[in-house]
């Protein structure tokens, strides 16, 4: 259980007392349904490589990477696995004292919450990871009175069991040889690739604390010759729902755009590279095995091939990237449009609550190592990268052109982004 926060996200009667016999500030509501927040941000757009503006409007596809003006934001997503649960009536507990574990179907983290309360997601403290052991002090048919650090919080009652789990679950990779992978024909999605010649590797970690998951890690750019190239936005062949260089209604996108140029003149394929390097060293140090999309300027591999090896490979795709605006606006994540016609769509569909959860988690880590983020830390677009993903995926703008990209600072981002990860996988 990742206990960042904890402290300060609970408050007052509702988190002070083992003795409670219902949750506080109760309003009987049903699961929450989609919902969108307004932003002022800004995001350049790259329909094709993870890189996108706020809804649709105006962008450049210049090399340096295209500006465009955007308002629609997210609010956090509720967990998929209580969707259809609904707070009926103030909850009742048995009192108990016992040992729990955390389980659901797909093996997603559960929401851990400061009250019983499903309206939106203000009360959510933190994640509990699939296979994760809790301690309950009391039960009632749709929540669960759990205590960590002496504090009270609340799981939903479906998603726990006093099963001990045989074992961790095995890594998406637990079948790949280290070293070098490269496309396979016959993996899904891959036909729709056009640039995949190159090869990612796969790196095991040699540390005692193995956690059996691997992550990869996508420095993004990087493809010479990938702009003149493009590749279908999406596998249905339907158009895209939001804009940016490439805009909204374009059903093909450049396979990998040249990305922008800092304010010093360094190109952002560098200091991505870069910045893949000094995570790959942290996650591997922590455990966690990791797919290198690329480790040198170049690598012939275009979006969708670069998302197909992760989906083959990998228990998550982290794809890094700095925006192009000029304001040092801090990081955010690329979540995915509330679009309902988008979110229908297959992966999309079985997939879209995972990777928004991977990037909330990913932003609740930069933000506890001091990271400056970017309005309520996420921006909806529609991504060749998560429109092909059949595991957790995700974007992820480290902050914009104005930003600094000092090797301290990229030491302070990987920090950031490891503490995000173990959130997401409950360690």
């Amino acid at each position: 259980m990742t206990k960042m926060g904890l402290a300060v996200l609970c408050a007052g009667a509702l988190c002070t007392s083992g003795a409670l016999s219902a949750c506080g500030t109760y309003k009987p509501v049903e699961a929450a349904s989609d919902q969108t927040a307004v932003g002022d941000g800004q995001n350049r757009a790259d329909g094709g490589d993870g890189q996108a503006a706020a809804d649709s409007g105006d962008s450049q596809a210049a090399a340096d990477g295209g500006q465009a003006d955007g308002n629609t934001q997210p609010t956090p997503e509720s967990s998929r696995n209580e969707a259809e649960l609904t707070t009926a009536k103030p909850p009742e507990f048995d009192e108990v004292d016992e040992t729990v574990y955390v389980k659901t179907a797909d093996g997603t983290p559960v929401n851990v919450r400061s009250s019983c309360n499903k309206q939106n997601n203000s009360n959510v403290v933190t994640t509990a990871g699939a296979g994760e052991e809790l301690k309950r002090t009391g039960i009632s048919e749709e929540w669960s009175r759990i205590v960590m650090d002496g504090q009270v919080y609340y799981v939903a009652t479906a998603f726990l069991t006093t099963e001990v789990p045989e074992t961790t679950a095995a890594s998406n990779s637990a079948n790949v040889e280290a070293g070098e992978v490269k496309l396979d024909a016959s993996w899904k999605y891959a036909d729709f690739s056009k640039i995949n010649s190159g090869a990612a590797k796969l790196y095991r970690s040699e540390a005692e604390n193995r956690k059996n998951k691997t992550i990869c890690v996508n420095a993004g750019h990087g493809t010479s010759g990938g702009s003149s190239v493009k590749t279908q936005c999406h596998p249905d062949g339907t158009p895209k729902v939001t804009g940016g260089t490439t805009s909204a209604g374009a059903t093909s996108a450049v396979a990998v755009s040249g990305g922008m140029t800092f304010s010093d003149g360094t190109p952002e394929a560098k200091v991505t590279l870069a910045m893949a390097l000094k995570l790959k060293d942290k996650l591997l140090a922590n455990g966690y095995d990791v797919l290198m999309i690329r480790e040198s300027d170049d690598v012939q591999l275009d979006n969708i091939a670069r998302t197909v090896i992760a989906n083959n490979t990998s228990d998550c795709h982290i794809a890094l990237h700095w925006d192009s605006t000029t304001n040092n606006k801090g990081a955010f994540y690329m979540s995915v449009p509330s679009n309902q016609s988008y979110r229908n769509m297959e992966p999309v569909k079985s997939h879209w609550e995972q990777h928004n959860a991977l990037g909330a988690s990913l932003v609740a880590g930069l933000k506890s190592a001091g990271v400056k983020i970017f309005s309520n830390g996420a921006m909806e677009m529609d991504l060749t990268q998560t429109s092909f993903s059949t595991i957790p995926s995700v974007d992820i703008e480290l902050g914009d052109k104005a930003s600094d990209h000092s090797s301290a600072t990229l030491d302070t981002l990987a920090d950031g982004l490891l503490a995000g990860i173990n959130q997401y996988f409950g360690y």
